[in-house]
């Protein structure tokens, strides 16, 4: 469906889906986690079908008993026996077209997040945009009437609001970087954000009021993450902290120190604190300059070195 202009390759499509399996990157990870998700649901309910217990483990509307204990019930007394579904269900996909549409722009987004804000957050922008859309969900579903009569029985399923949460924080980043949309030509990544938010407004009345709201709240989160960092409040790093606590208990990995102890810290001893923050802000000024210059003129108007400037800022 896309095509991003500013990410030429020799590679053709093939090898860039063969890539991602053979990538250790955060954005191949968590397309891999939702495929294997949904390979691993559809076996079991393969095993199940051919051994003639599917009848058994099938709810309403054909949903095998291992999706429903994966989605998240709008029903907050049904939500506190399965608190791991506010995770679980961000990894799990109905349908093929589903999935294979949630990772399209889950890759698409994902790359231009990695280019222009940075690997190091995009697990937690997905998570927590997902957290946000479920809690949007919740509270949507439970304060007003218009869902009472399916409250008990609704759940939300999809990795959708956190992709969208990706997308839009890349989208608020980078708001005039053309893609190439097939039919369309040249679109800027801000309109495509857009879109995607307003038919999910028009379609709550329409069907899966649930899953558009959840997608509401994704983008929302992804919108206001990049306006806090633009402040410099980073969200994402308290909940990679965390992670790395989590890891280190079942790898022995070090935890690295705080980073809340000290805002700024000095990459190398032989400079002073002072002299780091001028370099630091120099640093910043230039990527404000860059930056404004995509605003104007788009990211194709960018000198090979202004590019590298900007490539090397967001891996920092």
């Amino acid at each position: 469906m896309f095509n991003n202009n500013s990410y030429s390759s020799q590679s053709s499509p093939l090898e860039g889906i063969k890539a991602i399996f053979y990538k250790k990157d955060v954005l191949s990870r968590l397309i891999i986690i939702n495929v294997v998700v949904f390979v691993a649901i559809n076996v079991f309910a393969l095993i199940l079908f051919l051994f003639g217990l599917d009848q058994e483990f099938v709810l309403a509307k054909g949903t095998n008993r291992l999706t429903y204990y994966l989605s998240l019930p709008s029903d907050i007394s049904l939500l506190i026996w399965r608190p791991w579904s506010l995770i679980t269900y961000m990894f799990v996909q109905e349908g093929i077209f589903h999935l294979f549409f949630n990772m399209l722009v889950l890759y698409v987004g994902g790359r231009i997040f990695n280019q222009f804000i940075g690997e190091d957050k995009l697990l937690s922008v997905y998570i927590l945009s997902g957290l946000t859309g479920a809690l949007l969900y919740i509270l949507t579903f439970n304060i007003f009437p218009a869902f009472n009569n399916v409250l008990s029985v609704s759940y939300a399923i999809g990795a959708s609001a956190s992709v969208l949460g990706i997308f839009v924080a890349a989208a608020t980043f980078s708001p005039n970087l053309l893609m190439n949309v097939i039919l369309l030509g040249n679109v800027k990544l801000k309109y495509i954000a857009i879109v995607f938010i307003v038919l999910d407004i028009l379609n709550i009345r329409n069907g899966n009021a649930g899953g558009h709201i959840a997608h509401l709240g994704g983008a929302f989160f992804g919108f206001l993450f990049v306006q806090q960092l633009r402040k410099n409040k980073d969200w994402s790093l308290l909940f990679n902290s965390y992670f790395q606590s989590v890891a280190a208990l079942f790898y022995g990995v070090k935890k690295k120190k705080d980073p809340f102890k000290k805002v700024y810290r000095n990459p190398r001893k032989t400079k002073t604190e002072e002299e780091y923050l001028r370099n630091k802000n120099k640093k910043q000024a230039e990527i404000d300059i860059i930056l404004e210059k995509i605003k104007k003129s788009g990211y194709e108007s960018l000198s090979a070195a202004e590019k590298q400037k900007l490539f090397d800022a967001s891996n920092e």
